[in-house]
């Protein structure tokens, strides 16, 4: 994602500050110790401040307007995001209240033209909100002050890294009619089909003369030399997004995800996208589905503009907070080779890789949960632990009972989408296809 802007435009209500009550109470003090002193001196070191309390009391604001608008754009260091806060308001100046990512809070005072710069380190990919700011006005020396204005927040979508995938497996079906891979149908392009006698729509410069002199029965027989075609495999990403697990146990459910490690939808939004580079690479036809009610979906395309679509789609995909368990099978195109990535504690997942087996398409299971570190759990919490991750492998069992092939996604193993490509090579008749 490159940048980001959120504005809000929020109507001022003024009210008194302490700072007149202070004002007032100085000129009196001051007042009564020239008085007790004999010292003029002091008594007129208090006028002017009676005097500005009195004007800032008789001259309040004029009922005006603030508008915040924040802007988020990638800094120099790739982990790093530059904000920028501008306030414009007809007051004196503005205290902002600043929330960097929900980690940490702060103040800072900007005059009217100023702006406010900041810098967020990206600890996850995905949306996440990394700028917040409330905002109050301040005038005739903060005689006056605002009330706070609604709190407005930027989200940074942040893309999660590629790797490098040397080989991807095909869908059982390969029906298109261009691409890199050696198709089952004759055409041009392809390996060695058969030889076979000149028919019409057969063209003079695929004429095997060589052939022909061989084998031809009876004269003015001509015998040409047939390739298969090369065609695209249909590859479907279905991501599911009913889980945010960090590799810190003891952070599962309560969301702070600073101190989780890498999470499982990193992981998953990593996959979704080194799958889908080295697919469309390959002259391939991606489609994208969130596995999430009101998920996002894209439909089947190639070249590098879809790919920097589904970039930014996979990118703003972030985990479903509801807990809403996702029922609507998403539309597959038939001889499809179909990639479920998942943690598959939910059993929503494995069924639809389960379904879409049974239909007759290739299915890859990939678990995205990160290695469970158990480190500051009680007896309690590591017995849950256990109970949930053999339930999980009960599923995954169940999915290589139906033939899917299941594959964990490990952010410190970079040869795992190799061993996704050689299995699944080794079960669909051998073939291999260099990415």
């Amino acid at each position: 994602m490159t940048e980001t802007r959120s504005t809000l435009r929020a109507p001022l209500s003024w009210q008194r500050t302490p700072v007149l009550a202070a004002a007032f109470c100085g000129a009196v003090l001051l007042a009564g110790a020239g008085l007790v002193f004999g010292r003029p001196d002091v008594i007129a070191a208090g006028l002017p401040l009676a005097l500005a309390g009195v004007w800032a009391l008789l001259r309040p604001p004029r009922a005006s307007s603030a508008e915040i608008i924040l802007s988020l754009d990638a800094a120099a260091d790739a982990d790093s995001v530059a904000g920028v806060v501008d306030v414009t308001t007809d007051a004196e100046w503005a205290q902002l209240a600043v929330d960097q990512g929900g980690e940490r809070t702060g103040e800072v005072e900007t005059s009217a033209g100023e702006a406010a710069r900041t810098r967020n380190r990206i600890l996850h990919s995905g949306p996440s909100e990394a700028l917040a700011v409330t905002a109050r006005a301040l005038h005739h020396d903060a005689a006056w002050a605002s009330a706070p204005t609604p709190r407005v927040s930027a989200v940074w979508a942040a893309s999660p890294r590629a790797r490098r995938i040397a080989e991807l497996p095909l869908s059982p079906r390969l029906i298109g009619l261009h691409g890199g891979h050696d198709g089952q149908r004759g055409g041009s392009g392809g390996d060695f089909r058969d030889i076979h006698p000149f028919a019409p729509g057969d063209e003079l410069r695929r004429v095997d003369w060589r052939a022909t002199a061989r084998m031809a029965r009876r004269p003015g027989d001509l015998l040409v030399r047939r390739t298969n075609a090369l065609s695209d495999s249909a590859v479907v990403i279905a991501l599911d997004t009913a889980d945010d697990l960090g590799a810190v146990v003891a952070t599962w459910g309560s969301g702070a995800t600073a101190r989780s490690g890498p999470t499982s939808m990193d992981l998953g939004r990593e996959a979704a996208l080194s799958v889908a580079a080295s697919a469309i690479g390959a002259g391939d036809r991606v489609a994208f589905h969130a596995l999430s009610p009101g998920g996002r979906t894209l439909r089947s395309g190639s070249g590098a503009r879809h790919l920097e679509r589904l970039r930014g789609v996979i990118a703003g995909t972030g985990a479903d907070g509801d807990g809403t368990r996702y029922r609507r099978t998403p539309p597959v195109p038939p001889g499809s080779i179909v990639f479920v990535l998942s943690t598959f504690f939910d059993g929503a997942a494995a069924d639809l890789a389960l379904r879409w087996s049974a239909g007759g398409q290739a299915v890859v299971a990939i678990d995205v949960l990160p290695t469970p570190r158990t480190q500051r759990l009680s007896a309690a919490q590591s017995l849950a632990m256990r109970t949930l991750l053999l339930e999980r492998a009960g599923v995954l069992d169940d999915l290589r009972g139906a033939g899917v092939e299941v594959v964990s996604w490990d952010a410190d193993d970079p040869t795992a989408a190799l061993r996704i490509a050689a299995r699944i090579a080794r079960r669909d008749r051998g073939r291999r296809v260099p990415r």
